[in-house]
């Protein structure tokens, strides 16, 4: 039963971290196409860990990262405004490069040549 009540702040964390990222005004952070990839808190509720992709890269998404650790204190304390939480978890913020990732897979997969002729089975022909 606390696991659905983890999970359920788990969402509300992640969606109000998207609202405030959007309010900062750090260059490093307001500069870059950000995606919050995935939100991880603990049971006790005692840390949150956020990682962070940007569209440009690993390395932008890095810079980022630098300039939300700066923000973290402001970062928690809407966070705690808004979801109004009696312990807000401290923030850990982590880079990783699954847009840019994804990105490429896609390109890959639109630069293969399919051809779109597919034989017909013998199955319909026989009827």
């Amino acid at each position: 039963m606390a696991s659905h009540r983890i999970e359920r702040t788990t969402e509300d964390i992640k969606r109000e971290l998207t609202a405030i990222f959007r309010e900062l005004k750090d260059p490093r952070v307001s500069g870059a196409f950000l995606s919050i990839v995935r939100v991880e808190v603990t049971n006790d509720l005692s840390y949150c860990t956020v990682h962070v992709s940007a569209i440009e890269g690993l390395d932008r998404a890095k810079e980022a990262v630098k300039g939300l650790k700066s923000a973290s204190g402001f970062v928690r304390r809407e966070l705690g405004h808004r979801l109004k939480l009696r312990h807000v978890p401290e923030l850990i913020f982590t880079a990783t490069d699954s847009i840019e990732y994804s990105a490429n897979i896609s390109r890959i997969l639109s630069s293969l040549d399919i051809s779109s002729d597919v034989p017909e089975s013998e199955d319909e022909s026989d009827e």
